[in-house]
């Protein structure tokens, strides 16, 4: 599960990848935004989707926003012991299983993101404890996304927050490939580099996007090692 990633493209980069897209106008809503850095679950974030217009006639195109990284959990995991189903929804990072009701919900491409990261992180067991290890897509390569679905929603994340409405989204995960598997073998995140792609996650039917929750070739990512955390 990987619930750790980095971000050190800025708002150029990101509006640039955007346009790359060729979906029609890019709408910029990340204003004056700082280099990210380290990116949590929980913390807000930016991602890019699709625009939905106000009128018809208007034409839709890429929306560059914040949200916040955790998608709304099932209500039988906030039940407590006694079926409490009043517990702060911490939210979900990770979504593996499509086929559960939960997740069919935000499948369309009006739920559908992308999530600019240049590293990521899984933790894995060193004699000095888990630790987060670093990866990143091979030199030369361009600023990659993570397959993700957003959603607004409203509810308690913190008790001492109360209630709010936020954007949420989280991304997709895959079988590793061997640049991952030896030392994380349960998962890695669905990463689309090819502008293509990114095209269909946004805008395919789900058939179609449905092919693209798959691990990246072996050989395109590289290990960056421990140093980042």
């Amino acid at each position: 599960m990987c619930n750790l990633y980095a971000l050190s493209a800025g708002p150029q980069a990101l509006a640039e990848l955007a346009a790359a897209l060729a979906l029609g106008p890019v709408r910029n809503q990340l204003g004056n935004l700082p280099l990210a850095g380290p990116v949590y679950p929980d913390q807000d974030a930016p991602v890019i989707g699709l625009a939905r217009p106000a009128k018809p006639e208007a034409e839709a195109g890429p929306l560059l926003r914040m949200a916040r990284w955790g998608m709304p959990s099932p209500a039988f995991a906030l039940a407590g012991k006694e079926g409490d189903a009043t517990r702060p929804d911490r939210g979900i990072t990770n979504i593996r299983n499509t086929a559960s009701p939960h997740w069919r919900r935000w499948l369309a491409p009006a739920y559908r993101c992308l999530v600019p990261f240049t590293a990521f992180a899984e933790h894995v067991a060193t004699p000095a404890g888990a630790r987060p290890l670093w990866f990143a897509p091979a030199a030369g390569a361009p600023l990659a996304c993570f397959a993700g679905i957003a959603t607004r929603w409203t509810g308690v994340r913190k008790r001492a927050e109360g209630e709010v409405t936020l954007t949420l989204f989280g991304f997709l995960t895959c079988a590793p490939n061997a640049d991952v598997a030896p030392h994380h073998p349960k998962a890695m995140p669905v990463i689309l580099t090819r502008p293509a792609d990114m095209q269909a996650w946004l805008t395919a039917p789900w058939p179609e996007a449905a092919a693209l929750q798959r691990p990246l070739p072996d050989g395109a990512l590289i290990v960056q090692g421990f140093a980042q955390d």
